[in-house]
């Protein structure tokens, strides 16, 4: 709740009405080395039980933001996704139920698509083949169809395309999802699943692996240096502001949907990073 996106939730929440319990373990690589726990939030680690259901009591419905992000470095992160991420929800789905706190707000990411969705202007709905070295080294950058090498387009994904996760973070939020569905169809409970998108605002992250792209090309501009722009600059991403995450998040406690839903937080208008660094480029003055 100390967080870039927490931080925007509680003040929303607190802005509508609810009274929020704000928790934060207050983890050095999303919020820096010695970083002071603000007053009005308490130190709570999600994978410690006790803590966790001392925090429950009275609580009607939990927004669930505690997450180790980024895509790993190797393997050997591996232990630290799974005890964050899916054994701390573990633990706080058991005190929930514990406590008869039956509505959950989980934060989900937009990364348990993989690659997204791909459609070939012959043969529909496809897995893009892996892109050759010939068409690299000759600047063809897009996707081709497995089945007849034609060029693909990226589509919208909707919200019932399969779950395909490919770093640690995404199977870990593919995980936490799974947890929830299981707790809610056993405890009769309810659970949002919000996939955010790439999330932007006052308060981003900077220099962490917290930090997305924009956060990055900022910091670059902000050194004196060209923000790195890789192969043409076409892949695309959809930016969300870091409020309209908070609203939907505030939507989701108030509307109390039942069972479980799955719900995509983003613009529905991508762009491309060519786009993104050259807009920053030119509000900044730098071309």
């Amino acid at each position: 709740a100390a967080g870039f996106i927490g931080s925007r939730i509680r003040a929303q929440l607190t802005d509508a009405g609810h009274d929020v319990v704000a928790v934060d373990v207050m983890l050095p690589a999303a919020h820096g080395e010695d970083a002071a726990l603000p007053d009005d939030v308490r130190g709570v680690d999600v994978r410690d039980a006790e803590a966790v259901a001392d925090a429950l009591a009275g609580v009607d419905v939990v927004c669930h933001q505690a997450a180790v992000v980024g895509a790993g470095v190797n393997a050997a992160d591996s232990p630290s996704y799974a005890s964050h991420n899916d054994y701390g929800t573990a633990v706080l789905l058991a005190e929930m139920f514990a406590a008869g706190c039956s509505r959950l707000v989980l934060a989900s990411s937009m990364v348990v698509y993989g690659q997204g969705r791909f459609v070939c202007p012959e043969h529909g709905d496809v897995e893009p083949a892996p892109r050759t070295r010939e068409d690299l080294d000759g600047g063809v950058f897009d996707h081709r169809c497995p089945i007849g090498g034609e060029r693909i387009d990226w589509a919208l994904v909707g919200e019932d395309a399969p779950l395909r996760p490919r770093s640690l973070y995404a199977a870990s939020k593919v995980a936490q999802e799974h947890y929830a569905l299981a707790w809610a169809e056993s405890t009769g409970g309810s659970v949002v699943a919000l996939r955010y998108h790439n999330v932007y605002g006052p308060g981003m992250p900077r220099d962490t692996p917290y930090s997305g792209v924009a956060a990055i090309f900022r910091s670059s501009l902000e050194a004196g240096d060209t923000p790195r722009v890789f192969e043409d600059g076409g892949q695309m991403r959809d930016f969300i502001h870091v409020d309209d995450i908070a609203a939907a998040n505030v939507a989701a406690v108030e509307v109390g949907l039942a069972g479980f839903d799955a719900f995509n937080v983003c613009s529905g208008r991508p762009v491309s990073i060519l786009d993104v660094a050259t807009a920053l480029c030119e509000t900044r003055g730098d071309v």
